[in-house]
């Protein structure tokens, strides 16, 4: 059986149910069904054969997804781009060696081309020889050059076709990120409902989530901050929503604890996740918790010397533009650092965002939960900086609702944060900044 029918019977055994709503209207199962059968239509007639390297360049809409399904089902390799990465499209397609480009826009093909490019890389042949249908993922570069994750979709598909909740879920994570695939895979494979977003901004997903009674939000800690800054809450009606899941970089206290006391009956829970490994099934010890339980079937944890390692049935194949960054015996180092308490883990954070003052460990996202609990601050970025004595110091961006100089801005700032962080921690150079410090993503930017 290939990888993608246990999906194709949900998708012919729930006809009637609503898959996806799109600017406002809803497309059932039965025309999800029957878009996958036509583009499998299109891409014969097209002429991309299986195992060809095809980059899919749309959002969230039922074409996109159709379209997606249809390439899986044809054991092609699959490069998601979204606008998002629409500078580096053109130097992705080549690392990529992308054959073929089918770009959406509105829902509808606004280009079908080929690259003419060659596929040489041993890890795409390999797919090509196995007849796998193949995924490449790009990681958000945050910290350097975007690197090209290859994965197999046979083990990745795998973990879908055990039954879980029927849930209608909004899509926040993007098309091209491993989250954003991981939320539409499970929606589908549990005749779930995709909900769509043309915005990715508070009143926009809060609106939604009114109009469609939306049950789960996959978001980042970034996005549930804004949405408590923009009180967009206050606005629309969420009692639908039931569960929040969050995850792509650590959650600040502050944050959380906010969260958690103004919706007491929304469940929070922390995924962990990564574009090498795929999303580890969690448990959050509680609500208010930033103690996770990350693992389960096809996935095993360990800690070596403070950090998070990995080894996943469904971990990728390797980069495309990078060494392997597996052990021998096959196990992932994520790089991040945690705390360990029984089978709990607390992320604390990058290794290589720590910033060290005099010997001293700090992690941004310790003060940024301060600063960002403050009056009239609405984001908080924070990272080291070179210093002559100390080796380091603490910097600070800071994005404000008020209008202070910076001057008393530091006066107030350096009395709140006197009562809650050691001194080393406070942030000796702020800088007051009027663009937003996240990506796209969502995510921070340090």
């Amino acid at each position: 059986m290939h990888s993608l029918e246990n999906l194709m019977n949900v998708l012919r055994a729930n006809p009637e149910k609503e898959a996806v709503i799109w600017q406002a209207r809803a497309y059932r199962y039965a025309w999800l069904y029957d878009a996958v059968s036509r583009w499998g239509v299109f891409l014969e007639k097209q002429g991309v054969k299986p195992g060809s390297v095809v980059s899919v360049e749309a959002d969230f809409s039922p074409n996109a997804i159709g379209l997606l399904l249809a390439l899986i089902r044809r054991s092609c390799i699959v490069v998601p781009l979204t606008a998002s990465v629409e500078v580096k499209k053109s130097e992705f397609r080549e690392i990529a060696q992308v054959e073929t480009v089918i770009g959406l826009a509105d829902g509808e093909i606004s280009q079908i081309r080929r690259t003419g490019a060659r596929v040489e890389h041993e890890l795409l042949l390999r797919l090509r020889l196995e007849q796998h249908p193949g995924l490449i993922l790009f990681s958000s570069g945050s910290t350097g050059k975007s690197k090209a994750v290859v994965h197999d979709l046979v083990p990745l598909l795998e973990k879908f076709t055990l039954p879980r909740k029927t849930l209608r879920t909004i899509t926040f994570l993007l098309f091209d990120h491993i989250g954003g695939i991981n939320t539409l895979l499970y929606s589908l494979s549990n005749a779930g409902c995709v909900v769509t977003v043309q915005e990715r901004l508070p009143d926009a997903v809060c609106a939604e989530i009114e109009r469609h009674k939306v049950q789960l939000l996959p978001t980042s800690p970034t996005f549930l901050n804004l949405l408590l800054v923009s009180e967009a809450y206050r606005r629309h009606d969420l009692s639908s929503l039931e569960l929040v899941t969050y995850g792509t970089e650590v959650m600040p206290e502050s944050t959380l604890k906010r969260f958690h006391e103004l919706f007491p009956k929304v469940r929070l829970l922390q995924t962990y996740g990564l574009s090498e490994v795929g999303i580890l099934r969690s448990t959050s010890r509680s609500s208010d918790s930033l103690w996770v339980k990350v693992g389960g079937d096809g996935f095993q944890t360990r800690v070596v010397d403070g950090m998070l390692e990995i080894k996943a049935k469904s971990a990728m194949l390797g980069y495309l533009n990078a060494a392997s960054p597996f052990t021998a015996d096959g196990w992932f180092k994520t790089g991040d650092v945690v705390e360990v308490d029984g089978e709990y883990f607390r992320i604390l954070g990058r290794k290589s965002e720590l910033i060290n003052v005099g010997g001293e460990k700090v992690y941004p996202v310790e003060v940024e939960s301060v600063l960002q609990a403050m009056e009239g601050v609405e984001d908080a970025s924070v990272k080291g900086e070179s210093n002559p004595i100390t080796g380091q110091i603490v910097a600070a961006r800071v994005k404000l609702r008020t209008n202070e100089t910076v001057s008393e801005f530091r006066n107030r700032m350096f009395a709140y944060c006197r009562e809650r962080l050691p001194r080393f921690k406070i942030p000796q150079k702020v800088f007051l900044v009027s663009e937003e410090i996240h990506g796209d993503r969502f995510k921070k930017l340090r």
